[in-house]
């Protein structure tokens, strides 16, 4: 297999992207390689609502595995199969995130682009595949999630000084209180001195979490 597209997201690095895709309405492009820049192979993808992508945990590779992982579900301290997970350390390092397709652009410099929201993917990630989210079957609000019944997060309360959120795009200023309130902290960091630096968009948002809130102290541009 070969990758047919890559992502171009607000993620220079791992830490703060969302856990799970739809967390965040964070907007994203789809970039074909140069041999998958045919327009008549995205004819009719803009009469779905959500796509399908199948991607590489292209920072996760290794050359051997294991059958089990810990989960930052439960805490770091239990073990359980790696195919009940949804751990990037797996015998084939792919990744499946549902994903809100925006708009088609047909005719670009770079080719057909296709503009999402809601990626839980890091910027360059290679992808494999798209396919269209078919609700009828794909969806099953009824059936069982073992370990994961419901979202993890308990939400923090965010607090920005208004002169740092100035500094961000006017456009990613709720991307940016949405991904804080969403905790991206590692399950297991707990240190309220800590000052925790995350990227995006060409930024980097420092920040603390102590009771319950997340508080941007300093918005620089990204060196």
């Amino acid at each position: 297999m070969e990758p047919i597209a890559h992502i171009s997201s607000l993620f220079p690095t791992k830490f703060g992207i969302p856990r799970q895709a739809g967390i965040v309405n964070t907007p994203a492009r789809i970039l074909f390689e140069p041999q998958y820049r045919n327009a008549e192979a995205v004819r009719g993808l803009e009469e779905f609502d959500y796509i399908w992508l199948i991607w590489q945990f292209s920072e996760a590779v290794r050359q051997e595995w294991s059958p089990t992982v810990r989960p930052p579900r439960l805490g770091g301290n239990r073990r359980m199969g790696v195919f009940a997970t949804r751990s990037p350390f797996r015998p084939n390092p792919l990744g499946l995130s549902s994903v809100r397709l925006l708009k088609v652009e047909h005719s670009t410099p770079e080719g057909p682009v296709l503009h999402i929201e809601g990626a839980d993917l890091m910027d360059g990630t290679p992808i494999y595949d798209i396919k269209p989210y078919l609700p009828y079957t794909d969806s099953h609000p009824d059936a069982r999630s073992g370990f994961a019944p419901q979202a993890a997060e308990q939400l923090l309360h965010v607090e920005c000084p208004e002169a740092l959120l100035m500094l961000m795009p006017e456009e990613l200023r709720g991307s940016l209180l949405d991904i804080l309130a969403h905790d991206p902290r590692p399950q297991y960091h707990h240190d309220p001195q800590r000052v925790y630096c995350m990227e995006l968009a060409g930024k980097e948002i420092r920040f603390k979490v102590e009771d319950g809130s997340a508080v941007v102290t300093d918005i620089t541009p990204r060196r």
